[in-house]
């Protein structure tokens, strides 16, 4: 397992923030003179994603969060789950847009740690924070419907996620007015995931994962670069965090990590996926 990250001091951490500014300025340049038309609310995804691997870096994630804010702007919203490696997108888009509205789906059930990594987060990076959570109470759900997660039925678990993050997340998005959102995927997380674009669409919500094509490496890397926080839980053997019911450290016989995860039910939560008949299948073996 990695190492949390070390603190950096000196020439290197100072050099990066001496050329932030700078950065910035030329990617977002960079970005205009890429941007895919129609602007704004609607764009043709064959020729985005083309843009994307012909005229920008599909790799640089600063790059592609310039593209799109000069694309959609003020349509433009982050979600985040305060996980294990949530400081990266947190950090990543922030520079480029500081004032981005960030998502976070409260379920009420989180460990206490993740609420304080996200005062923490908040804090460090001024975050213009939007807090989500069901009209249904913790105490309503379950009189109503006992303990989803502790069934032992896939629908059982698809109900709690329906009621505790997607619905929340669906109104999040329309209140906001968002037209795009910025996530924190990665191909190499699940195998929905393997299949997808960096610029996809999610009923009328156009999604961009700028990290979509990092490594697990590129991401210990950013996080050391800048000297950024894993979740306070990596150090007790936790390679991914969500509810508190839901999530366990890493175990030796896993195969991966989103096996510590809805006891290796399940692999999305469903906020990732494509409401459609067609991929409902996906949420039976599918990360926040």
């Amino acid at each position: 397992m990695m190492r949390k990250s070390i603190l950096l001091k000196g020439c290197v951490r100072n050099a990066a923030l001496d050329t932030r500014i700078f950065s910035i300025r030329r990617t977002l340049a960079k970005a205009s003179a890429a941007r895919t038309d129609p602007p704004d609310s609607m764009i043709n995804l064959k020729q985005a994603n083309q843009t994307l691997e012909t005229n920008l870096d599909s790799k640089d994630a600063r790059q592609i969060v310039a593209w799109a804010h000069e694309s959609f702007t003020k349509g433009l919203i982050m979600s985040t789950s305060f996980g294990i490696q949530s400081a990266v997108m947190l950090h990543l888009v922030t520079q480029v847009v500081p004032d981005i509205p960030v998502i976070w789906v409260d379920t009420g059930y989180l460990p206490v740690e993740t609420y304080l990594f996200a005062e923490e987060l908040t804090q460090r990076l001024r975050l213009n924070l939007q807090v989500y959570q069901s009209p249904m109470s913790p105490a309503r759900m379950e009189a109503l419907y006992g303990q989803l997660w502790a069934s032992q039925e896939v629908e059982a678990f698809n109900k709690y996620d329906y009621i505790r993050k997607v619905e929340p997340m669906q109104r999040a998005l329309q209140e906001l007015g968002a037209t795009a959102w910025l996530a924190g995927l990665r191909a190499d997380q699940t195998a929905h995931r393997k299949t997808l674009n960096v610029v996809t669409q999610q009923q009328d919500i156009y999604k961009i994962s700028p990290i979509l094509n990092w490594t697990a490496r590129d991401v210990y890397r950013y996080l050391q670069t800048y000297d950024l926080p894993y979740h306070p839980l990596f150090d007790k053997g936790y390679v991914s965090v969500g509810d508190w019911h839901s999530s366990r450290p890493l175990m030796a016989d896993d195969e991966s990590d989103r096996d510590t995860r809805f006891r290796g039910m399940k692999q999305e939560c469903g906020l990732h996926l494509p409401q459609t008949p067609g991929e409902a299948e996906s949420l039976d073996s599918s990360s926040l």
